[in-house]
């Protein structure tokens, strides 16, 4: 029968355990015990039909977690990805856009409220990724003629749009206490779920320093996504 080493060399390592006749069978089966049960508890994992995504080894080292969900309008094999908060809020905006659709199919899918200052920066960038993934977009830039009074073509941009996206940006924020044109196009879409905040360079608790109704609409956010990406949500939103 073997004996502990112990009394003569000492277990001071692991080394000398791992040499021990007595011993090393036990401390073999604690190492490997302890292997496993580290690699399984760590990385990412799926918990749940809501798909709850636990990744590890994002920036910090602290982890995080978002809960997913498939949209019942996604496209078969669609890779874009929702947050269950995403899909909440856009449902009741697709109901209205099938209604539409259906009453009234030469409407155009979207209307874009921006601020005057980001027509030719973050809007215009926005109008085009839209108009890439094939959405119909009322825009400021090509859809107001010469001569026409700019009420009254925005008037007839909202009546003639299913659904509107609000550009929330730093120009908009400050633009909306003034009660420009922008404030009036908020006011009409606000009046039913015809409206997708999109929050970009800036944030909702901002936005809701300044107007506390629109902060409480759920939208999309470029800090979670890509101005692309989130182009690519509403082309998959507004098609019927």
């Amino acid at each position: 029968m073997s004996r502990c080493t112990a009394p003569v060399r000492g277990h001071s390592s692991a080394a000398a355990a791992a040499a021990c006749p007595a011993c090393r069978n036990r401390y073999g089966s604690r190492s490997r015990s302890y292997s496993y049960s580290s690699s399984y508890s760590s990385g990412s994992s799926y918990n749940g039909s809501s798909r709850t995504y636990s990744d590890s080894s994002r920036a910090g080292g602290s982890g995080s977690s978002k809960s997913v969900s498939k949209p019942r309008w996604a496209k078969t094999g669609s890779s874009l990805v929702y947050t269950t908060n995403e899909v909440a809020s856009l449902t009741p905006v697709r109901e209205v856009i099938e209604k539409k659709a259906s009453e009234q199919p030469d409407l155009r899918d979207v209307f874009l409220c921006h601020a005057w200052d980001d027509r030719k920066e973050s809007a215009k960038q926005l109008h085009d990724f839209l108009e890439a993934a094939g959405v119909k977009v009322w825009f400021s830039e090509k859809d107001l003629g010469l001569g026409v009074p700019m009420m009254r073509a925005i008037d007839k941009g909202l009546a003639n749009s299913k659904v509107g996206l609000v550009l929330v940006t730093p120009a908009l924020l400050s633009r909306l206490p003034k009660e420009g044109v922008a404030d009036k196009e908020l006011s009409t879409l606000l009046a039913g779920n015809r409206l997708i905040p999109i929050v970009h360079n800036t944030t909702y608790e901002a936005l809701r320093d300044v107007s506390p109704m629109l902060a409480s609409r759920s939208g999309l956010d470029t800090s979670e996504d890509t101005l692309e990406i989130v182009a690519e949500k509403i082309a998959e939103l507004v098609a019927i």
